[in-house]
């Protein structure tokens, strides 16, 4: 078994897909794993770490995907809709791609990729269940994320998180406010918590609140019907206009005291919310500062700009790109062990792939199998007709092409 690991091509990707601690757990199983030079540099990882972990690295992209059974991504096709493309001509048939794809918001790559014979696993997709917890690599990059963006707000704000008594007088502590209490979010509270800030935090899911208390944090409760807003896998389900605009109204009051707001709320393969109006943006305080860590998904604020630090109505705006890459190290450690422990699921005792089809995690995951597009909401997506599921007799180990050529 060959596992491959490229350099990340999209403009401003610092992180890579295994950290030289997580190859030499694979080649300590006589896993070869081929390193394109310098994948791990911006990430704070020289190609001789990885020499000494046992990966070999090798100059030539072409030459790791011709190689390579299994190819390891950050931002794989989907989510790297800039230049991915050339990496979509080196696939061939029987390989394995496991990355970050946005499957939710970018269907059409899993059938791209199917088309070329080579087997997808979309890491965003891996269920939220107990057994699945090592592999999840959303909770990972949000917990980065939120962290991050507790510091972006402290540096553009030009007041200081905790309260101070100086011989100069008495520095009021912040006001922070978190909207979204998701992973990010519960990572920010306590981030601020930290700094000295006065903390408060709003999600529209009622299991929120001891989440919220937990960190330190004071819950912001709206007098609205919260009975219909937790989906799936534990995230806020979209809601309604109506819902949405008395959410509005309520929380105009609540953000015109703050000196920090943080929005983390996002839901899969959906614009996000509107939650900051310009409305309330200008009943904010003046040098008040608003972090949008959904800026690539449309943003929480209505006034956000993906990439931009803007100033309007005296408040600054930041709509961050990418955050976990700025913390490239940590980032990179934590994505490559949630993909270790993926591995160790795919792959026998013998280092051989083998995809049991009938296992909640590879079924959940896997968007692009054998020619097909095997999974069924993203076969909704793409408006294709359902396809047979194989019983447990008909399914066959899958095993990579050229092992198959040596038999």
């Amino acid at each position: 078994m060959i596992i491959g690991i490229p350099s990340e091509i999209k403009t401003g990707e610092k992180r890579v897909a295994m950290s030289p601690a997580n190859v030499q757990s694979l080649t300590d199983k006589s896993v070869k794993v081929l390193v394109q030079k310098n994948a791990g540099s911006a990430a704070g990882y020289p190609d001789a770490e990885y020499n000494a972990a046992g990966a070999t690295t090798i100059a030539d992209r072409a030459e790791i995907f011709a190689t390579a059974d299994i190819i390891l991504q950050v931002q794989s096709f989907g989510s790297n809709t800039e230049n991915s493309d050339s990496d979509l001509a080196l696939l061939r048939r029987g390989q394995l791609v496991i990355g970050m794809m946005d499957p939710l918001a970018s269907p059409q790559a899993a059938k791209e990729v199917a088309a070329t014979g080579a087997s997808a696993i979309a890491l965003e997709l891996v269920p939220r269940i107990s057994r699945a917890q090592s592999m999840d690599v959303l909770s990972s990059m949000a917990t980065l994320a939120g962290y991050k963006s507790v510091l972006i707000g402290a540096s553009a704000s030009p007041r200081i998180f905790p309260m101070l008594m100086t011989a100069a007088g008495t520095l009021q502590p912040a006001r922070v406010l978190i909207m979204g209490v998701g992973v990010a979010g519960l990572q920010a509270c306590a981030t601020a918590k930290r700094l000295g800030a006065v903390v408060e935090a709003y999600d529209v899911r009622p299991a929120a609140r001891e989440q919220i208390i937990s960190v330190g944090a004071k819950p912001v409760e709206l007098d609205l019907d919260t009975g219909e807003t937790e989906g799936a896998g534990g995230y806020a389900k979209e809601q309604g206009e109506d819902f949405l605009r008395r959410q509005r109204e309520l929380m105009t009051e609540v953000v015109a005291q703050q000196d920090i707001i943080i929005t983390t709320a996002a839901i899969p393969g959906a614009k996000s919310p509107i939650l900051v109006t310009e409305e309330m943006v200008i009943a904010m305080k003046p040098g008040a500062v608003i972090v949008d860590l959904a800026a690539e998904r449309g943003g929480n604020c209505d006034l956000t700009e993906q990439g931009k630090t803007i100033v309007a109505h005296d408040v600054i705006i930041v709509g961050p790109e990418n955050v976990p890459s700025d913390l490239a190290y940590h980032a990179s450690q934590m994505y490559g062990k949630n993909m270790q422990t993926l591995l160790e699921l795919i792959l026998d005792e013998n280092g051989s792939l083998n995809l049991d089809l009938n296992d909640e995690i590879v079924a959940g995951t896997l968007v692009a199998h054998d020619g097909e597009v095997p999974h069924a909401h993203m076969r909704k997506l793409l408006g294709l007709t359902e396809i047979k599921v194989p019983t447990e007799s008909e399914q066959q180990p899958t095993t990579p092409a050229d092992e198959k050529q040596e038999k």
